[in-house]
């Protein structure tokens, strides 16, 4: 048995009760103390870990339990945690929402359970009193696998109010009250779509993460919020996979990162690090031409829409990656790295930005959310992650779709059959032209273990 790391999870009872404000707040009030806190966010998202990651001044890793297994997260949440003093998970939506109705699947409730971490249920108290008994004892007796450790009750009101709460909690025998933050204590966080913008120096300054904490030190018991994460038991070790064989020479793989693009689970390049890929960033928005010596070409998520004038002026770049692309070297694009691949984007507001233009379609923008959901593909056609009938998942969240969709005519084939999730509806994906590849699924490589060694393979190397 591994030494018990103090680890706490942070759950609501529903989307928008403030978990993530309080998970920001408790890693920097924990900061203060001079703990090294490593971060983890249940599911898939892209958003909430630029800001974890950014207040805790370390990576913040995914925790996905469809998209991955158990083994993954419990060798993962093993390898980073090493040097830390205490672990905060962030979790999703509410604590028993996931991939299943019926099943802990895809939720933070699995997570929990598989890290064995007690639970802080974070639950918007505005308009509750005693009723919260009733809510919170449901949620802590639902399952029995997972420990509801404690409750923080945000957007409480008066003082009278939190005392009140506490006492019918005390009474029903539940988890006790740790804390009741004051509704409009915590700092507004700048929001795009269905969550926080991506975390920067501009709108998450030290002086936001100082007053999160600060609020957090004065409405909760953080003494008896540390405890609680120290009764964690220790961990069995998880089942270790082979020590990946390094490659030689090493394939040098550029990664575009910069604030148009920068969706990217850390874990994914970890496996190919950890096998001597050299990663080699380079920013689209300012670069006038790629690094030397590449064996391939990685185009991430991000917001491209955001930045499409300047994308569009920076033809050298553009020129580049054209070249780049006709040399027959591997180029992977996803979701807005496939925006960026396209003849050009349409933003709502009725613009048109001429891109790299290797995709014969344009792309325009939606006032709706396009699609959201976990997805598994199925490989049609030989490519960076192997042999046609392959099966990998992921998960697509864009606002974005084609004009239309090229066509064999064009040079261009689908690449996926992809099966969503919630309605096990079956449809074509993703655009495969020579060694050309782009789609707009976030594929997580966990989900097939040969992903990481095919694409190093496909990059004209052994693994």
């Amino acid at each position: 048995m591994s030494s018990p790391l103090p680890r706490v999870v942070i759950a609501g009872t529903q989307s928008g009760v403030g978990k993530t404000s309080v998970s920001l707040a408790l890693v920097a009030a924990l900061r203060r103390r001079g703990l090294k806190v490593q971060t983890f966010k249940v599911g898939p998202d892209f958003l909430d870990p630029s800001h974890l990651a950014r207040a805790s001044g370390r990576p913040c890793y995914n925790l996905d339990g469809w998209m991955t297994d158990r083994n993954y997260v419990r060798q993962l949440f093993d390898r980073v945690t090493r040097d830390a003093d205490l672990a905060v998970v962030d979790g999703v939506m509410g604590l028993f929402d996931g991939a299943d109705p019926a099943a802990n699947e895809g939720s933070t409730a699995e997570i929990a359970c598989w890290l064995e971490a007690p639970v802080l249920l974070v639950v918007n108290a505005h308009g509750l009193a005693r009723s919260i008994a009733a809510l919170v004892k449901g949620y802590a007796e639902f399952d029995p696998r997972i420990r509801v450790a404690g409750v923080i009750a945000n957007r409480s009101g008066s003082d009278r109010h939190r005392k009140w709460l506490a006492a019918a909690l005390a009474a029903a025998g539940g988890p006790p009250l740790l804390g009741a933050i004051p509704r409009g204590a915590f700092p507004d966080l700048p929001s795009r779509h269905l969550g926080l913008v991506t975390a920067d120096a501009q709108n998450l300054s030290e002086s936001i993460l100082e007053q999160l904490g600060s609020v957090l030190e004065k409405a909760v018991n953080l003494e008896g919020l540390i405890e609680k994460a120290r009764q964690a038991p220790a961990l069995a070790p998880p089942r270790r996979f082979p020590a990946p064989e390094m490659i030689n020479p090493a394939v040098r793989i550029g990664l575009a990162r910069d604030p148009a693009f920068h969706f990217y689970y850390p874990d994914n390049l970890d496996a190919l690090a950890e096998r001597g890929v050299v990663w080699v960033p380079f920013s689209p928005l300012v670069e006038p031409d790629l690094p030397s010596d590449l064996d391939a070409l990685y185009l991430g998520g991000g917001y491209p829409e955001e930045f499409a004038a300047a994308l569009s002026e920076n033809r050298l770049l553009v020129e580049a990656i054209r070249r780049f692309a006709a040399s027959g070297k591997p180029l992977y694009a996803e979701c807005g790295g496939l925006m960026y691949l396209s003849q050009g984007i349409e933003t709502r507001d009725g613009g048109k930005f001429p891109l790299v233009g290797l995709l014969p379609i344009w792309t325009r923008m939606l006032e709706r959310l396009k699609t959201l959901g976990y997805v598994e593909v199925r490989l049609d056609r030989t490519g960076p992650w192997g042999l046609p009938g392959t099966t990998l998942r992921g998960h697509e969240f864009h606002y974005s779709e084609p004009v239309r969709e090229p066509d064999a005519a064009e040079g261009w084939q689908r690449a996926y059959h992809l099966k969503r999730r919630r309605s096990n509806r079956e449809e074509r994906e993703g655009y495969q032209r020579d060694r050309i590849l782009a789609s707009y699924v976030h594929l997580h490589w966990a989900s097939r273990p040969e992903a990481a060694a095919a694409l190093i393979q496909y990059c004209g190397a052994t693994s």
